[in-house]
């Protein structure tokens, strides 16, 4: 009987392949509530796979206490920062996540911030409820215009190309950075000079070494006073003391951001700052995504289990040494 833990309450349905696997035993907490890095380890030599979620850390400790049994690692997000791939390939355990099933949810919500942020929605509207509107004015609440400005999309992956359809839609120009050439019109080598041109940027990246403070106090100060600057990627990926510090100053108009550096905790000048726009990351927080996101990963794990290598395996030479 192969033993698959489940680290958090999942949607419901989440679970339905298991029933038509044979073999396969569910674990989970009787409470929704997270595993710490050491309950984890302590649990994985008992293991034969995890279904975790973004905020679990799968480091090394994990991997190497679940050596030997543990063959896979279903990641129920795109991103993977939280788990050591490396450790785990070293360890003969395949990592899976959930590409391509939250792009265009994690777009609407990208847009979203570029629209309340552009046009200053979310200061209105808490203007608005703490009764301090006192009735219309001429130069109230005065944002920029999205349609026929420039949108900077650094990263062109699915999400990243997401957003860009949807700018075509408002007449934008879309500009895009990758550290390759894409071959597609709009690519732009060098960030600094996609950041100056951009009127809106956004990003879509990854989180690694190369690409924490991707965005930090040189990228701002290159960037126009009049730019809006949205982050649905990683929190890491920006510097949130420099984004207050512009804000402050004057030196972007306005940022949108759906993830932080240290989550759930936010900067306090960030959450002081003027024209922010923030959500607690929510980009794939639909229904539909969130359960189609806890199904892949489910059938991953259960596929893995079976002796199969799934197309969303991100290390599927694991297999061979486990």
């Amino acid at each position: 009987m192969s033993r698959l833990l489940v680290t958090r309450r999942l949607p419901d349905g989440a679970l339905d392949a298991v029933a038509e696997a044979s073999g396969v035993e569910i674990v989970e907490r009787p409470e929704d509530k997270p595993f710490t890095p050491a309950e984890l380890a302590e649990a994985a030599g008992s293991l034969d796979g995890i279904v975790c979620l973004i905020t679990d850390r799968i480091d090394a400790d994990v991997l190497a206490a679940g050596k030997g049994r543990l063959r896979v690692v279903a990641n129920v997000a795109v991103g993977y920062d939280n788990i050591d791939v490396a450790a785990a390939t070293e360890a003969g355990v395949v990592v899976c996540n959930t590409p391509g099933l939250l792009d265009d949810t994690t777009a609407d919500l990208a847009f979203a911030l570029i629209l309340a942020a552009s046009r200053r929605l979310s200061e209105a509207e808490t203007d608005l409820r703490a009764g301090r509107w006192a009735g219309w004015e001429i130069d109230q609440y005065l944002g920029r215009d999205i349609h026929d400005a420039t949108l900077g999309l650094v990263g062109y992956g699915g999400i990243g190309r997401a957003v860009g359809r949807r700018a075509r839609g408002f007449g934008m120009e879309v500009l895009h950075h990758t550290r390759t050439p894409t071959g597609e019109s709009g690519w732009v080598g060098d960030l600094h000079e996609l950041l100056a041109r951009a009127d809106v940027v956004s990003l879509h990246v990854p989180l690694t070494a190369r690409t924490r403070h991707l965005i930090g106090r040189p990228e701002l100060d290159v960037m126009k006073s009049t730019a809006v600057l949205v982050n649905t990627s990683r929190g890491p990926v920006v510097d949130e003391e420099a984004v207050a510090e512009a804000l402050e100053a004057g030196r972007i108009f306005a940022a949108g951001l759906d993830v932080f550096e240290a989550e759930p905790a936010v900067h306090p000048r960030l959450l002081a700052a003027p024209r922010a726009v923030l959500t607690p990351h929510v980009g794939t927080a639909t229904v539909a995504t969130r359960l189609a996101m806890a199904r892949m990963a489910v059938r991953s794990a259960l596929a893995v289990l079976a002796g199969e290598i799934p197309d969303n395996a991100l290390n599927p030479e694991a297999a061979l040494s486990s």
